[in-house]
C-alpha cells in the first residue's frame, strides 16, 4: 500500500517531465537468457490453459530468452511490483503508466531497435499515457473496453444502462439486485461512477471522468456509497469473478472481455454489452524497467509482441483489440470478423484509463488527484 501511495504522491508533484530523456539502450546484444514480465491475467499465454493459445514457446525457441511471468490484478499492484524491482517489463494500463514514468521506474524506449514499431496503429503510437515530451516510455500492447457483463437467464435482453449495478432495483427476474452485483476493486472505478453521472446528471458539468473538481468528485463518491450497499464482492481477480458468475449468484458487473470469453467458452449463460452511458476502457503499454537486468531479451520481446500473429492471438484470447492493424486479417483464432466483433471501430467512444492529476485541463487545474482517489475508495469499500 505505502509503495503505490508514495508513487501517487510523487505523481502529483512530478508531472513536469523533462523532454530531454533518452533511451538507455543504443544497440542490441546477445540475449541474457530470460525476461521477467509483470502482466495482466491472460496476456502472456504459453498453451497451458489452451494449447491453441501460445505466443511464448516460439519466442523462447527463437531467442533463447525464457519468459517468466508474474500476474497482477490491478494497476496499483503493478506499480507496487515495479517499485519493488526485479522485473524487466510490465503491461501497464493508462492509470499506471504515467505514475511509473514520474517515479522513474521505467525507461524511454529506443523505437529504432524495434522494426515493427512502424506497424503500430497511428491512434496509439503517440498516446499521452506513455508518451511524454515526445519520448516513448513503452510499446502499445492491447486495448479494449470495460463492458457490462450479465447473466442471460436473468436479463433476456441486454441491460440498457449501468444503473443495474449503481442503483437498487428489481431485476427482470423479479428479484432485487442487492448482493447480486459486483464492482471493480480499484480506485479507477471512481471514473465509472463519474461516467455514469456525466450521462444522468449533466448539471454537474463533468467533461472527463478522470478530471473531477471537488463537487463532481463528491457526487461520484456518493454514488459509490450507494453501490456499496448492493455489491456482494468487489472483484480484482478475473478468475474469482468467473467463479462468482458460475457459482455465487452474481448476475451483473463491470468486467473485461476476458472473463466474458471464459464464461461463454464454458457454455455459461453470460453475455456483455456497452450501455447507453458508454464505457471506460484501457490501452495497455509494455514498459521497460529503468534498471532492467535483461534489456536485450526485453527488446526482443517488445518486437515479438508486435507481430501480427501474436497481436491477433492475444486479441482472440482476451477479447481485446490489437495495436497492429494488420492483425485484424488472416488470423485463424481471431478471424477476419474478430476486430469488428471486439469493437475496433469504437476507439473514439472509449474513455481510456489515465491517472487523475490535480493540474487538469477541463477544470482549470482544480482536480482531485489520484492519491485521494486511492484513500477515499478504500473508505468507500470499508463502508465510510
Amino acid at each position: 500500500m505505502n509503495s503505490f501511495l508514495k508513487s501517487c504522491t510523487a505523481l502529483t508533484v512530478a508531472l513536469t517531465f523533462s523532454g530531454q530523456a533518452v533511451a538507455q539502450v543504443k544497440e542490441l546484444g546477445k540475449g541474457e537468457g530470460q525476461v521477467n514480465i509483470v502482466a495482466w491475467p491472460g496476456y502472456i499465454e504459453r498453451g497451458e490453459t489452451d494449447k491453441g493459445y501460445d505466443w511464448v514457446t516460439s519466442f523462447e525457441k527463437e531467442t533463447g530468452c525464457k519468459v517468466n511471468v508474474k500476474t497482477a490484478n490491478t494497476s496499483d499492484e503493478m506499480v507496487s511490483l515495479m517499485n519493488e524491482g526485479g522485473f524487466d517489463l510490465v503491461t501497464a494500463s493508462g492509470d499506471a503508466s504515467l505514475r511509473l514514468v514520474a517515479g522513474k521506474r521505467v525507461q524511454p524506449i529506443n523505437t529504432d531497435l524495434i522494426p515493427s514499431w512502424k506497424t503500430v496503429d497511428e491512434r496509439l503510437k503517440d498516446a499521452p499515457w506513455f508518451t511524454v515530451g515526445g519520448v516513448h516510455y513503452g510499446v502499445p500492447y492491447q486495448w479494449g473496453p470495460n463492458v457490462l457483463m450479465y447473466n442471460t437467464d436473468v436479463f433476456k435482453e441486454a441491460p440498457k444502462s449501468w444503473n443495474v449495478v449503481f442503483e437498487e432495483m428489481k431485476l427482470p427476474d423479479g428479484k432485487s439486485n442487492k448482493g447480486r452485483v459486483q464492482a471493480y476493486d480499484g480506485p479507477i472505478h471512481i471514473a465509472d461512477a463519474a461516467n455514469y453521472l456525466m450521462f444522468h446528471k449533466p448539471e454537474l458539468g463533468i467533461k472527463d471522468p478522470y478530471e473531477l473538481n471537488e463537487d463532481q468528485y463528491k457526487a461520484a463518491l456518493e454514488l459509490l456509497r450507494v453501490q456499496r450497499t448492493l455489491v456482494g464482492r468487489y472483484w480484482h481477480d478475473a478468475a474469482i469473478q468467473v467463479d462468482d458468475f458460475q457459482n455465487e449468484g452474481v448476475v451483473a458487473s463491470g468486467s473485461w472481455p476476458y472473463q466474458v470469453n471464459a464464461l461463454v467458452a464454458a457454455k455459461k449463460p453470460v453475455a456483455s454489452t456497452v450501455p447507453e452511458e458508454g464505457v471506460t476502457g484501457w490501452a495497455d503499454t509494455t514498459m521497460m524497467e529503468a534498471d532492467s537486468a535483461n534489456p536485450n531479451c526485453a527488446y526482443k520481446w517488445l518486437e515479438h509482441s508486435l507481430s501480427p500473429k501474436v497481436q491477433g492471438d492475444v486479441s482472440a484470447w482476451f477479447g481485446s483489440l490489437p495495436v497492429v492493424p494488420a492483425a485484424c486479417k488472416g488470423n485463424e483464432l481471431l478471424t477476419d470478423e474478430g476486430c469488428k466483433t471486439n469493437g475496433y471501430d469504437n476507439f473514439d467512444k472509449i474513455k481510456f484509463w489515465k491517472t487523475p492529476v490535480s493540474k487538469c485541463a477541463t477544470e482549470n487545474d482544480q482536480c482531485v488527484p489520484y492519491y485521494r482517489w486511492v484513500s477515499d475508495y478504500i473508505g468507500v469499500i470499508g463502508g465510510r
